[in-house]
């Protein structure tokens, strides 16, 4: 063509030479990318040991830090320590969620990532507010293990109206903010569960690190799920790695340490959930809070009946 530079082609490898970084290769489905293949990736401990414990401190400390730490530091109309907790979780857990999909040794859709960690901020905010009124209700005598009605010092606030307030907020703390919050969080976990399957049979071992933070981690994620009442969605995920895991196994992938990590980690979640339920089953007054086929009760609920009560009776003593 007159006036127009032809293009080169691209000189062809020669057979068994490595390609370069990012090279396409042309597919029955597209362009795919060499940075897909499967890669070694060891066990990441720092990451894992800094999420556990932010977890523990920001997540189920935060509630006990405002129960312990006293009243004149942190008025009923202020902020409590438990609120600046939540604050940091809310900026620390999104951070590294992002530096464990970076980490993947596959490449992991980065909108769908974006989108969830946006979410996640967003569900995490609203439940910040709701969860800060909720919890310094209990300094007002506040029963977790009833109904937002049947509570003494809300039966008899007047107009009425204001209980269809506090029910609302009871809405937007334990049903939109948490949906916003978990949905999110489980699906990150699931989309980077999806890149952590290897060929290699000696890559699919747990160094000694990785299980002993199991524990921690197990026993974080059955908080999460009782407290959070998101049995659902914990359950639905993890028959969803189940079925990954059956699928890889057909191609010859087995999971690589983190992957495995993940995995044991929601099987003791589930047992910790299966005892926690067997332990209460016959608790009445928790049976009438959580009727229906699924009773899991919140921890928080438990306290307010029985710990909360037993120290009232120790300091009256």
């Amino acid at each position: 063509m007159q006036g127009a530079a032809r293009r080169r082609p691209f000189p062809a490898a020669a057979p068994g030479s490595p390609q370069p970084a990012g090279t396409l290769y042309p597919g029955r489905h597209g362009a795919v990318k060499n940075e897909d293949t499967f890669k070694t990736s060891p066990f990441h401990f720092d990451l894992w040991f800094y999420f556990t414990l932010q977890n523990w401190v920001l997540d189920f400390g935060r509630p006990i830090a405002m129960i312990i730490l006293p009243l004149e530091w942190f008025p009923l109309n202020k902020p409590s320590a438990g609120d600046y907790f939540h604050m940091a979780y809310n900026v620390i857990t999104p951070f590294l969620l992002l530096k464990l999909i970076e980490r993947s040794p596959k490449t992991l859709p980065r909108s769908m990532v974006y989108v969830s960690i946006i979410m996640f901020v967003m569900g995490a905010s609203i439940h910040l507010v709701g969860d800060s009124v909720n919890h310094r209700l209990i300094f007002s005598g506040y029963q977790h293990h009833l109904s937002v009605r049947e509570n003494p010092i809300i039966k008899n606030l007047k107009p009425e109206t204001l209980i269809d307030s506090f029910e609302l907020l009871y809405y937007y703390d334990e049903y939109l903010g948490h949906s916003m919050w978990y949905i999110p969080f489980f699906l990150i976990l699931f989309i980077y569960f999806t890149g952590c399957f290897t060929p290699v049979e000696e890559e699919s071992r747990m160094p000694v690190a990785a299980l002993l933070l199991m524990g921690p981690s197990s026993l974080y994620y059955w908080y999460l799920v009782t407290e959070g009442q998101i049995f659902i969605l914990y359950i639905f995920t993890f028959f969803a790695m189940m079925a990954l895991v059956m699928h890889q196994k057909r191609k010859g992938l087995v999971l690589d340490s983190n992957g495995l990590f993940l995995f044991y980690s929601f099987i003791i979640t589930l047992v910790l959930i299966a005892l926690w339920v067997g332990w209460l089953w016959n608790d009445k007054i928790l049976r009438k809070k959580y009727p229906g086929v699924i009773y899991i009760p919140e921890p928080w609920a438990f306290y307010t009946l029985h710990m909360n009560n037993l120290h009232a009776a120790k300091e009256s003593l």
